[in-house]
């Protein structure tokens, strides 16, 4: 009996051997099948030399450094208690972005998450401190750094690597671009100094390793490490179409803007320019304007002008293409304009809301990005044929390009001045206001000759004070019904200060069957 438990035992031995050695195993629970795992290949550990890395981060760091300057500002407060409106301002060539003027993670950055502004804004008339960062970029002392940085300073002050804290050197405006948030700043040290080189942003690629440097919280000369976590980010502020960004995990805060974003050969491959936060502080999510964008920007900015000229036809899109507009309209591809500036190029050259644009110059155009890029690219005062599809069929259109910040200038916030482009007039309400465009009043449902609608709200005003918007269409005031501009202006030159002013308004946005609200205050 036990001779023949021995056996047994020995027999189950041997088998499990012979399983093991032919590479076998029995598989329990799967019906008695069987899976042959011979060809798989052993894991294989590899030794990775962390101080190689490292190493490579302390040499770029040194090679950056010296370039990168820590910039103060002191401005004025004026407009404090700016509020938050229903549309969102269109421009020329424009993506409708959708924003409704709810707050968002990038609403308000400009004012909250770079250059160390406190969220509690002060009042008017006081003076406020700001920081932020900059690269120099030539040695006679040139320096780019975000245009909010800089934005309605009334001094500018920058601190190099290696001077006492006590040393800074006041700084010029060069010029800036409102459009990229970018702006070049120059000073005067009476030597050569240390500037970046620059790489194409073009080249870089999403997982390569990238150093932040800057001054966050006023720490001068921070180093943060991180990866591209992508390219070609669009839509990200509000109303900014030339801005598509490089995307980083590399930590960016408060202080950092303006600062390089530099790869691993120590060339510049952008400007830290945004964050997506909730808390104000690093949540892994950055954005960097490309260098390519950047050396295009700062060529202009040195030029005679000291500005960036972009062309422009006056018109507007949705920024994310719907397959129901093309299946509506019966275009396969192109951008379908959702409205046009009468004054603007377009208009005058007679292009109508619903014209989808398939081919500039013959060359097609897929996306509003296509466009945009074309038109901006050139020159006011050039002639350009627009392929149109209108009903089903082709036509052309000859249009002359515009200068983008004439025509379009006021309402996108990029100069106080229009150029050559007629002023609005402003009423004492605070408001400039227009005919209602035929195509819009059809949209509408507005009868012919019924309101008028609002193209220019005054910061501050008496307009803004009560909510109204760019867009809105006005229909009476005090129960008086407003026909025209005429009828507008005869109206208000009634009101007096102290006076309860009540508008009966059909919303910007609200289509054939939006509803009319009241919207009231009394006149300062």
């Amino acid at each position: 009996m036990k001779t023949n438990r021995y056996a047994s035992t020995l027999v189950i031995l041997v088998t499990l051997a012979l399983g093991i050695l032919i590479g076998t195993v029995v598989a329990t629970g799967v019906k008695g099948k069987t899976v042959d795992s011979t060809d798989a290949s052993p894991l294989q550990v590899t030794n990775i030399n962390p101080q190689a890395l490292s190493n490579a981060f302390t040499q770029v760091a040194k090679q950056i450094e010296p370039a990168v300057v820590n910039i103060s500002t002191e401005s004025t407060v004026k407009n404090p208690h700016r509020r938050f409106r229903r549309g969102v301002p269109p421009g020329d060539d424009n993506q409708d972005n959708g924003q409704s003027g709810e707050e968002n993670p990038f609403q308000d950055f400009f004012d909250r998450f770079f250059g160390g502004q406190n969220p509690n804004t002060p009042p008017e008339g006081m003076r406020q401190r700001s920081l932020g960062s900059g690269v120099i970029v030539d040695p006679h002392g040139y320096i780019v750094t975000n245009f909010h940085v800089v934005d309605k300073a009334d001094r500018i002050r920058v601190n190099l690597m290696g001077d006492p804290p006590s040393v800074s050197y006041n700084a010029k405006v060069i010029g800036t671009d409102r459009e990229t948030d970018l702006a070049v700043l120059k000073i005067d040290v009476g030597r050569s100094l240390p500037a970046a080189k620059f790489g194409s942003s073009q080249q870089s690629q999403v997982g390569e390793w990238v150093l932040a440097v800057g001054s966050p919280f006023g720490l001068n000369q921070t180093v943060t490490a991180g990866i591209i976590s992508a390219i070609g980010r669009n839509n990200i502020v509000p109303q900014r179409q030339f801005q598509s960004f490089i995307q980083t995990d590399a930590a960016i805060n408060p202080g950092n803007s303006g600062g390089p974003l530099v790869n691993m050969a120590g060339q510049v491959i952008g400007i830290n320019t945004a964050i997506y936060t909730e808390s104000s502080g690093y949540q892994g999510v950055g954005f960097a304007m490309p260098s390519d964008t950047v050396v295009k920007v700062y060529k202009d900015l040195v030029g005679s002008e000291h500005k960036v000229v972009r062309g422009s036809i006056g018109v507007m899109f949705n920024a994310m293409p719907d397959p129901a507009v093309a299946r509506v309209y019966g275009v396969n591809g192109g951008v379908t304009i959702s409205d046009v500036e009468p004054r603007g190029p377009a208009g005058q050259a007679g292009l109508q809301s619903g014209d989808t644009i398939i081919a500039v110059e013959g060359q097609p155009v897929k996306t509003g990005d296509d466009l945009v890029n074309d038109i901006s690219n050139r020159k006011p005062g050039a002639k350009v044929r627009l392929t149109v599809v209108r009903g089903g069929s082709k036509q052309d259109f000859t249009v002359t390009i515009a200068d983008r910040e004439k025509l379009f200038g006021r309402q996108l916030g990029l100069t106080e001045d229009q150029g050559e482009a007629e002023q609005p007039k402003e009423s004492k309400l605070g408001v400039s206001v227009r005919t209602i465009p035929p195509e819009i009043a059809q949209r509408m449902n507005l009868p012919k000759g019924e309101g008028v609608m609002v193209q220019e709200v005054k910061p501050g005003g008496f307009a803004d004070s009560i909510n109204l918007s760019r867009g809105d269409v006005i229909l009476q005031i005090n129960r008086q019904p407003i026909t025209d501009e005429k009828s507008f202006d005869k109206v208000q030159s009634t009101l007096k200060s102290g006076q309860d002013v009540v508008f009966l308004v059909r919303p910007n946005g609200q289509g054939r069957n939006g509803s009319n609200v009241f919207v009231a205050g009394t006149l300062p």
